[in-house]
């Protein structure tokens, strides 16, 4: 009897079995529709960053204060002059004024008091908070009036009295001034000495009205001026602290270089020390030899002028082999010499 052999089926594996279809297949509409809806996502994440909890700026806060006092939204938030956030908005509450600021991984307690500081002598301000009290604060409870101080603002000040002087007719001052004096003419002689130098302070203030005004103005245009310079005298403060910094260092190599040529001086010093007994003796020998040269300097010039020219005349006859050239003159009758004989003395003939 025969056997049926079977061949088992394949399974593929689910993983095998699905296969995602590419991409230039699909509806082009779903696709594109798709991709805006990521791109809007990311844009939002981008937009609400600082919000997000573990990247964001941190808790938001709020507190009143008597006036902004020139505090801006951007300025730093510091706590014992470390930063810890940035201030969000700076509004109007009735007639308190409403700051809303961020504090990252640091603890506000419900005492906390803060204080809008002075940063620049240009004008730059910051928020400086001190946290105190034994619960945290609520975020949603803004800081009382009574926990917040706001610094003086000379600048503001002196463009309000610019604006003041401004605005007062100071002829017109003068003038009544000077009715009033003459109305208090009858009056005791105190009274009129008074009145009269008021009267005379109020014409050298008109007349020098312009003068004045002139001068606020240019303080304002310098202090302006110098606040659109802020950043650049920051960066230049951080570079002067770069520059002490890099100073110091240098001060620690020289101070090791001094201490090292201190400690060389001491063996050289050890060293002469040690050798004196032989220097001494040798120094004075060798200024014995420069006394006996410089007493002798004429004889040994006079010697080193006539050596020169001998030597040179050796050199010439022994320079020519293992031999030395000699020329003996007269010993030929001139009858019997070729060549170019001289008429007289005695030299060898030039071909």
């Amino acid at each position: 009897m025969g056997q049926v052999m079977t061949q088992p089926s394949r399974r593929q594996p689910p993983a095998a079995r699905l296969q995602l279809k590419p991409l230039r297949e699909r509806n082009p509409v779903a696709v594109a529709v798709a991709g805006l809806v990521i791109v809007a996502v990311i844009a939002l994440v981008a937009y609400f960053a600082g919000d997000l909890p573990v990247i964001g700026n941190g808790t938001g806060y709020s507190a009143y204060f008597a006036e902004a006092a020139g505090l801006q939204p951007g300025n730093e938030v510091t706590i014992a002059g470390a930063t810890v956030g940035r201030v969000t908005g700076v509004s109007l509450a009735g007639a308190k004024v409403l700051v809303s600021f961020t504090v990252k991984n640091e603890w506000v307690g419900d005492r906390t008091t803060a204080a809008i500081k002075i940063k620049t002598l240009l004008g730059d301000k910051y928020l400086a908070l001190d946290p105190l009290g034994g619960a945290a604060q609520e975020p949603g409870q803004p800081i009382p009036l009574s926990r917040t101080t706001s610094p003086y603002d000379v600048t503001e000040a002196f463009s309000g009295l610019g604006q003041q002087i401004s605005q007062i007719n100071t002829g017109q001052l003068a003038q009544s001034l000077q009715a009033l004096s003459g109305a208090f003419s009858a009056t005791p002689p105190y009274v009129r000495s008074a009145l009269h130098g008021l009267a005379s302070l109020s014409a050298t203030i008109a007349s020098r009205d312009a003068a004045v005004t002139s001068l606020l103005a240019g303080a304002r245009k310098i202090t302006g001026t110098l606040a659109g310079q802020d950043a650049n005298v920051a960066a230049l403060l951080r570079n002067g602290n770069l520059l002490l910094a890099e100073l110091r260092q240098r001060q620690a190599a020289i101070h090791s270089l001094l201490l090292g040529v201190q400690a060389l001086s001491t063996q050289l010093s050890g060293l002469v020390a040690d050798d004196q007994a032989r220097l001494h003796p040798a120094l004075q020998a060798l200024g014995q030899v420069t006394s006996v040269l410089q007493r002798n300097q004429a004889s040994l010039g006079r010697a080193l002028a006539l050596a020169g020219p001998y030597y040179r005349l050796l050199g010439n006859a022994l320079g020519n082999g293992r031999w030395f050239d000699a020329y003996l003159c007269g010993l030929v009758p001139k009858s019997y010499v070729p060549g170019n004989v001289p008429a007289a003395g005695c030299q060898p003939p030039k071909p």
